[in-house]
């Protein structure tokens, strides 16, 4: 065999050698493959906590539920001694001892709040939350358990000014970035004319208002309720009683498909018929707003 017919066989052994061997495009090739399984597994993951068949499991194996919460009065806030206190933590407790797990606490920013828990930094949202159709086709929602209503807050010696759409041409209304305050300020008729501006959180409008850099507020009716007036640090502060926004429903929020969502409802009803929940209620001046039965 001549030297370049020796070369060129030489050569293509090497070559065929290498493909055997798989060298970078065998790893290519495998890699690929994981990837497509792993896509299918994290697939198959996804469509099992969609059906909801292992949230509760996964919560329990914790040992506790992580509920996702602000700072807003009376339904989660810190009494004198910096302790988290409030309808909605003693509410969120009660139900936890009825499924056997310890509530985790955990301070959440509102607009972020379906982000915390499709990532699993929270189990639930549980904090005074409006139920809305976006809300229902994205996440599982309970069954309502008080009734609420969006209220424009303003100065007392301002409870006549802002009467009719007409009177909030220029007016600076202020709400908490991605509540229902914020949705009735920007789509009710009545804020047209108004300039809004959203701030972190409901505490913050009060404030605004308080100290004469907002006109008004959107809020939560609840958060009226023993947050402003006499006796309260906001004693300059009235609802404006004359309006009447659209009723709403409170509701506490889990992963869709989340077969803990049943197991909450069943504790709500536990204690409604225990008349637990209506006590609870009575001790923050909520009495009146509870409908779950």
């Amino acid at each position: 065999m001549n030297k370049k017919v020796l070369a060129l066989v030489l050569a293509i052994v090497m070559m065929l050698s290498f493909a055997a061997c798989g060298g970078n495009g065998g790893d290519t090739t495998t890699a690929a493959g994981d990837t497509t399984a792993a896509g299918e597994t994290t697939a198959a993951e996804d469509a099992t906590a969609e059906a909801g068949e292992s949230d509760l499991a996964y919560i329990q194996n914790k040992g506790e539920m992580v509920i996702g919460y602000t700072l807003f009065a009376p339904m989660n806030y810190e009494d004198d001694n910096g302790e988290l206190t409030g309808f909605e933590t003693e509410f969120a407790k009660a139900v936890c001892k009825e499924l056997g797990v310890t509530p985790k606490f955990q301070l959440i920013v509102w607009d972020s709040k379906e982000t915390e828990l499709k990532s699993k930094s929270i189990d639930c949202i549980w904090n005074g939350m409006t139920i809305n159709d976006d809300l229902e086709k994205n996440l599982s929602i309970s069954t309502p358990y008080m009734a609420n209503k969006q209220v424009l807050i303003v100065k007392k010696e301002n409870a006549d000014k802002y009467l009719k759409a007409e009177d909030m041409k220029n007016a600076n209304i202020v709400a908490e970035k991605g509540s229902a305050g914020e949705r009735t300020a920007q789509t009710n008729e009545f804020f047209a004319g108004a300039n809004y501006t959203a701030v972190e959180d409901q505490q913050t409008a009060l404030m605004e208002v308080f100290g004469n850099k907002a006109d008004g507020c959107v809020v939560d009716y609840v958060l009226s309720i023993g947050m402003i007036g006499e006796g309260t640090s906001y004693e300059d502060l009235v609802v404006v009683d004359s309006l009447a926004f659209e009723p709403e429903q409170y509701g506490i929020a889990f992963r869709k498909g989340s077969d803990v969502t049943a197991k909450v409802n069943e504790a709500i009803t536990k204690l409604v018929e225990s008349g637990e929940l209506q006590k609870i209620a009575e001790k923050y001046k909520l009495a009146e707003q509870i409908i779950a039965k």
